[in-house]
């Protein structure tokens, strides 16, 4: 499928509106996460029947998150701060499990010019000029990924490892420092109080 075309479907859309904009990192979650279902061969989670585990929190996490129907809120995405392009996924359902991780040698999305512009935009320096050619520029970049045969881009391996255990749904007590409700299984013993991490951390 071409990324013109893709970028016409009713679920790129959904992800585009859940994002708020298209940009190489969400066209890249979303051959991720495309990857993913095909690989287990299963359908968009309406509970917990898919886990995700993401080892970034960049923009990719947010088709993740649209296609595959793991949420925070339910529970079944999570998340590890290892900086990298990888992604976890299992099928309760199955017991299927894969690891999906951008290849080394997939090349940098963004030319020397694109990144330029792009400090200019976060730094908001650039010129009504820079900011349409940043645009232009993201948008070839992210149409060039989509265009990309996903084993041009990832790496793609079966994983065995145990399925992280379902959401745990806990009764709140109030904190014995700040007062506010907070799940039990959360609260930090401190001398004779129990607290939050919150004060904990304070």
């Amino acid at each position: 499928m071409s990324s013109q075309t893709i970028l016409e479907t009713e679920l790129f859309n959904k992800c585009l509106d859940f994002h708020g904009h298209l940009c190489p990192g969400l066209s890249i979650g979303y051959q991720a996460a495309m990857a993913a279902m095909d690989w287990l061969e299963t359908r968009r989670a309406e509970d917990e029947e898919i886990v995700a585990i993401v080892e970034n929190d960049a923009c990719g996490c947010d088709a993740i998150q649209v296609i595959t129907g793991c949420t925070f809120g339910k529970g079944n995405f999570v998340y590890r701060d290892y900086g990298k392009m990888a992604f976890t996924f299992f099928s309760r359902q199955s017991g299927k499990g894969v690891r999906i991780a951008r290849k080394a040698d997939a090349g940098d999305p963004l030319s020397p010019e694109h990144k330029a512009l792009l400090d200019k935009v976060r730094e908001g320096s650039a010129t009504e000029d820079e900011k349409k050619a940043f645009h232009e520029h993201h948008k070839t970049a992210s149409l060039r990924i989509l265009d990309l045969p996903f084993q041009e881009l990832f790496t793609i391996a079966a994983v065995e490892v145990p399925v992280p255990s379902k959401a745990i749904i806990a009764p709140s007590v109030n904190c014995d420092r700040c007062g506010e409700p907070t799940m039990e299984t959360k609260l930090e013993k401190r001398d004779r109080a129990r607290i939050c991490r919150g004060c904990a951390a304070e």
